[in-house]
């Protein structure tokens, strides 16, 4: 009979049944844990595509403006200098080299595509020649070339940071309050007059310019000093570490109001999440991975909150770069570089692992959860993006943000929940408008079999509706089937 019931068990595995099936999930809805403070949003970077005229230029911003999503993070970047950099000569004698013609297009687009909603714009990257190097830092003719050498040198050729807190002081006059006068005394007219709710002080110090902590306090002084002179309202996001846990002196330095200049605000910091695999990594070991990141990373973020606790308690956070990122995409710019892509799978399992890390971020009272990135495409992180970057339509990372957008907002009540199952994170709400709702994740490519507190609807994002629209069921006597790194949202009745 032993032996019947292995030979049994083995043919179930065999056939792919979980045996997490049948799990019950309880919640005990007035057993109120917290307050969600946290709003789920998205990043993005600036690359080609989004230019006007390109195939999907039209389709992704649209998609972004039916979001409407809050805290968008805009952040023009290093790979691009042409549309990232305002002003990529110093200047000469009686003039000055200020180009917004490149840069301009996708910043109004995107200016008004989040019209009515908040949002963090970074751009991130100094010019070059205000750094000391050796020689001139070159920039590609073209301004859709792809460079990774652009962020040059160490030190700052003016140390008091004021050259570059007004050149970015400059930037956000352009946009804020119609125009700005050069370093020659040249006024420069935009015309645009649009809100710059927070403006985010550069991007990945750790990365790049080797800055130190000490080096990157002083920089966003000089920064948030210059742009607090022409736009007093804008509020400010500091440190913006691609790893954090790598970089504790970072948070102990920033956070210290020992460490800066009078009356300069802390208002948020931020900090970046990947998940990556191993070289040759199979896509089946990929979600242990992925999963088993996401938890170390959750346990950097109770460190880092101990410190902000203890030093800036009055300073809010967002985690706004959230993803994965196939081995595959960390060969680019390498001589005989050829990708590989990714399975249909992955796009659905890392979908599960920002919803996963969304709902551990809410648990730790964490403001913004930023998912990354809008777009990316072949050159320039292609496994990162939410969309096609051939049709701009959503995939399912970006349905899965658009379900929790949808069904979870700070002012939501965190109750006590559990799953029964290590495979499928379970996260109760009591909403503000009173509806009792479940956040369900399945880790695991596999179905799972659940009983759910309640009757009523399930909608979810899976590998059957992957970019489409989130599928919609009713909730039977409280059993679902969870498909394969489903993300599902249950509304449940519970009288």
């Amino acid at each position: 009979m032993a032996m019947r019931g292995s030979q049994i068990l083995a043919g179930a595995l065999a056939l792919g049944f979980s045996a997490a099936s049948g799990q019950e999930v309880k919640v005990d809805w007035t057993s109120i844990q917290m307050v969600s403070r946290t709003t789920a949003t998205l990043q993005v970077v600036v690359n080609p595509p989004l230019r006007r005229g390109s195939a999907i230029h039209d389709r992704v911003f649209a998609e972004l403006q039916n979001l409407g999503a809050d805290y968008v993070r805009y952040v023009p970047w290093l790979p691009y200098p042409r549309l990232a950099v305002a002003e990529l000569e110093p200047p000469s004698g009686d003039r000055t080299f200020w180009d917004f013609s490149l840069i301009d297009p996708m910043t109004v687009d995107f200016l008004n595509a989040t019209s009515g909603h908040s949002t963090v714009l970074n751009f991130s990257t100094i010019p070059a020649w205000m750094f000391v190097t050796p020689q001139r830092v070159d920039y590609p003719a073209e301004p859709d070339a792809v460079t990774w050498s652009y962020t040059q040198g160490t030190e700052l050729r003016d140390p008091t940071g004021r050259e570059v807190g007004d050149y970015f002081a400059r930037l956000v006059s352009w946009y804020a309050n119609g125009g700005f006068t050069d370093e020659v005394g040249v006024w420069h007219d935009s015309g645009h007059h649009f809100p710059i709710p927070y403006w985010e002080v550069l991007n990945e110090p750790d990365l790049e310019h080797g800055t130190t902590a000490e080096q990157y306090t002083a920089r966003y002084d000089a920064i948030v000093s210059a742009i607090h002179k022409v736009s007093p309202s804008t509020r400010f996001v500091g440190i913006s570490l691609a790893y954090p846990g790598a970089h504790p002196e970072y948070f102990e330095y920033f956070l210290n109001p020992q460490n800066h200049g009078r009356g300069i605000p802390r208002d948020m910091i931020s900090y970046h999440f990947y998940a990556s695999p191993s070289p040759g990594e199979t896509p089946e070991v990929q979600q242990y991975t992925f999963f088993t990141q996401a938890d170390g990373f959750i346990t950097t973020v109770r460190y880092i909150e101990s410190i902000r606790r203890r030093l800036s308690p009055e300073t809010r956070t967002t985690v706004n770069e959230i993803g994965c990122i196939s081995d595959d995409d960390f060969g680019q710019g390498a001589p005989g570089y050829v990708r590989k892509g990714v399975p249909d799978s992955y796009w659905n399992l890392c979908g599960a692992v920002y919803a996963y890390v969304y709902g551990r971020l809410a648990q730790l009272g964490i403001d913004v959860a930023g998912e990354s990135q809008l777009v990316g495409y072949p050159t320039q992180f292609p496994s990162v993006s939410l969309v096609d970057w051939t049709t701009g339509a959503p995939n399912a990372r970006f349905r899965v943000l658009e379900l929790l957008k949808e069904h979870f907002r700070p002012g939501d009540k965190i109750v006590a929940s559990s799953s029964g199952t290590p495979d499928v994170y379970a996260l109760a709400f009591v909403c503000s408008g009173g509806e009792h709702r479940l956040l369900l994740v399945n880790k695991r490519e596999r179905d799972v079999e659940l009983t759910l507190p309640g009757s009523g609807e399930l909608e979810f994002v899976d590998q059957n509706t992957k970019g489409d629209a989130p599928g919609r069921q009713t909730i039977v006597a409280g059993r679902i089937t969870l498909h394969g790194f489903s993300v599902a949202v249950a509304t449940l009745r519970t009288e």
